[in-house]
């Protein structure tokens, strides 16, 4: 969200963006500080909004906080922003904010650009986060409105689309890839090289990293297992950053089976992630076979532009299959062929000569065709037609 609105500001646009008021996943300097409401941060116009607890609640709780977020936000965008809308940018999920495009673009005419980056509810009830027959019917009418709302919706990859035309009967002319991007030269132009590896004491270790959400939908389970297998190779240390409602659990597991080559970190901010992944000798990436729909992790983008080498254990849906394979970066398999993800981990391992050519095979595969610059032209075009 920071990237886009910087470089369409850079590009001459006026930008406002609307967000929750900072509580979750911040650097230890943005504790306990305060924020305006409203304020001008370089050009653009920010709007933080206080809403209701959705990190680390109930389901229940984080539904009604989804709920209201866009009751909540939409007075405020009314009372700070005066001048003509022409588009709005909305993410899902979370599905209800899609409310907030609804909104804006019946107050100010504006074009509402809805940008899906997972299909809710579909992977929910996929995982088996949401059951109830009633619950799954309103979702599923709340979907049905956004994409009636929007006057174009953008997806990641070319399945994706399909996977709407094919499911949700959406006409074909309002459904537009839009990759995800990644800014190559804030993994390019990295100072402090080792500085994790000596923080975390792991200097002389071949470290595979995961970093991110650690959630029902990653399935983490599957790496701690795999550590459990390859124990005795006191080399291999898998590290993983980040934090989300499975933590806790995987914490136990660890314990349980005395492992001490599982390492878990809280995340790290925006500035240090590139420093940590060009730390690593292989980005991992991990998603349930539960999920049934073609997402792609964003996270393989980040991994490409710091040129490491990549292993995926994704459900058999996912297009990052056909990625890394296209971009020659590295290996994946179906998350729920265990003895093959194993199998990935101890080869990728072995091939120490190999693991820099993978790495540069990424870098050049996301240059030619996730880099910023590229795909926020490729949006700047569907804001102006």
């Amino acid at each position: 969200m920071q990237e886009m609105a910087e470089e369409l500001r850079n590009r001459g646009h006026k930008v406002f963006v609307v967000a929750p008021y900072p509580k979750y996943n911040i650097t230890a300097d943005m504790e306990g500080k305060s924020f305006h409401e409203f304020t001008d941060e370089n050009g653009i116009g920010v709007i933080r909004v206080k809403i209701l607890p959705h990190h680390k609640v109930s389901f229940i709780i984080r539904g009604v906080s989804q709920l209201t977020m866009s009751y909540i936000l939409f007075p405020k965008i009314k009372m700070h922003i005066k001048d003509k809308v022409d588009a709005i940018i909305a993410y899902s999920p979370p599905l209800p904010l899609t409310d907030v495009g609804r909104m804006v673009k019946k107050k100010y005419g504006a074009k509402f650009i809805l940008n899906i980056q997972d299909i809710f509810p579909q992977n929910a009830i996929d995982l088996g986060i949401i059951k109830n027959t009633f619950v799954i019917k309103f979702f599923e009418w709340l979907e049905r409105r956004a994409y009636k709302n929007a006057d174009k919706i953008t997806v990641h990859s070319e399945n994706n689309k399909k996977f709407l035309l094919d499911k949700k009967q959406i006409p074909p002319d309002k459904i537009h890839v839009l990759h995800n991007w990644v800014d190559i030269k804030e993994y390019t132009n990295v100072n402090g090289a080792g500085s994790f590896r000596e923080k975390y004491g792991l200097s002389d270790k071949f470290i595979f990293l995961f970093a991110g959400v650690i959630g029902p939908s990653q399935y983490l389970e599957l790496v701690i297992n795999i550590a459990k297998e390859v124990k005795d190779n006191s080399d291999i240390v898998f590290l993983l950053v980040g934090d989300g409602m499975e933590k806790d659990r995987l914490v136990r597991m660890i314990e349980d089976y005395k492992l001490k080559n599982v390492i878990i970190k809280p995340f790290v901010s925006k500035e240090e992630y590139p420093k940590l992944v060009r730390d690593v000798n292989v980005g991992l990436v991990c998603l349930s076979s539960k999920n049934k729909t073609p997402v792609i992790p964003s996270k393989i983008l980040g991994y490409m532009a710091a040129s490491i080498p990549i292993v995926a254990f994704l459900n058999k849906e996912s297009d990052g299959h056909s990625l890394i394979k296209d971009a020659g970066c590295g290996y994946s398999v179906v998350s729920d062929e265990h003895k093959k993800a194993m199998d990935l981990v101890i080869k990728i391992y072995k091939e120490k000569d190999k693991l820099k050519q993978y790495g540069e095979n990424g870098l050049s595969y996301v240059s030619t065709y996730f880099d910023k610059s590229i795909c926020i032209s490729a949006l700047e075009k569907l804001l102006r037609t």
